[in-house]
């Protein structure tokens, strides 16, 4: 079906119907293992397999309106030393995605595997903006953003980063597909963690208990074991247009975030830099903690703007 729409054997109509479906019954596993694999396939590949790289990379679609979390845990990532291969694309069922804030902010987007080797060597993060890298689905960009709600593309986005990263934390809308994600990540040798936050969120929001399943454990975490207050859904809301989102950014990754927005961005990256080095939650935490208000996040990511501009 998939390689069908890359052919564009199919007009809008009918690609809307059958996008639709998926919002009036669940996905199975099966289904979503064989729209994954389709997707790889028809894929443009970015070799980076030198580097030990992570995505952080939620589904999108639980419709919390948060800032750009995964985005901005990113550079705090890349700033404490963990590389970082970030698949990101515009917002869909969102106001301002991941690509929305990267371009207003200046980061040029390209699939030139060595542009993207030199931001991941000189700002330790490059951004893979998904639809270069997957051109079978330009026909399929405008009419998601038409119906302006989740589809399974959605569940599908973390899992067909082009750079095929060793490294994985992603962030669902629901536990019934971070169960799916977990089968099928077992069956591939990719060092994981997978997050749902129990009040609905797909990433940490530090509102309630956590759902995290990995490799290598499954376990419930909450905010006391970071050792932080717990926050309120309006402590962590985005902007309402691209250009207040992108100034809330540079406020948090420039050290000026409130302490609910600056413990959920260290939650966040903490899980990826403890998933990449074998840490617990709480020791990523810290490490996230001092890249972020130490500046190296804002430099990783004032380093990648000089890239671009170059």
């Amino acid at each position: 079906m998939l390689v069908n729409i890359s052919q564009n054997a199919y007009n809008q109509s009918q690609i809307a119907a059958f996008l639709t479906v998926y919002m009036m019954r669940s996905i199975t596993l099966e289904e979503l293992e064989g729209f994954r694999d389709a997707l790889l396939e028809l894929c443009i590949p970015v070799n980076l397999s030198q580097y030990n790289t992570i995505d952080l990379c939620g589904t999108g679609g639980d419709g919390k309106d948060t800032f750009n979390i995964s985005t901005l845990s990113s550079f705090v990532t890349a700033g404490a030393g963990i590389m970082v291969a970030k698949h990101g694309n515009y917002g869909v069922s969102s106001v301002c995605g991941s690509s929305n804030v990267m371009e207003y902010l200046g980061i040029s987007f390209s699939s030139d595997s060595d542009f993207l080797k030199t931001c991941i060597e000189k700002a330790g993060i490059c951004i893979l903006h998904a639809p270069l890298f997957h051109p079978a689905m330009k026909s399929v960009g405008p009419i998601r953003r038409d119906l302006g709600i989740k589809t399974f593309f959605n569940m599908l986005g973390p899992m067909v980063n082009p750079a095929f990263p060793k490294n994985q934390l992603v962030g669902v809308f629901s536990l019934e597909l971070a169960r799916m994600y977990n089968y099928l990540y077992q069956q591939g040798n990719k060092n994981f963690t997978i997050l749902h936050d129990l009040n609905g969120y797909d990433e940490i929001s530090l509102t309630g208990a956590t759902k995290v399943l990995s490799n290598r454990s499954e376990i419930i975490l909450s905010p006391e074991d970071f050792q932080v207050e717990k926050n309120t859904a309006e402590s962590i809301y985005g902007g309402d247009t691209v250009a207040s989102s992108a100034k809330l950014f540079m406020d948090i990754i420039s050290g000026k975030g409130t302490q609910a927005q600056n413990n959920v961005i260290c939650a966040n990256a903490g899980m990826a830099i403890a998933t990449v080095e074998g840490l617990s939650p709480k020791e990523g935490f810290e490490k996230a903690k001092e890249s972020l208000l130490s500046g190296k996040g804002l430099q990783a990511l004032k380093t990648l703007q000089k890239l671009s501009a170059s």
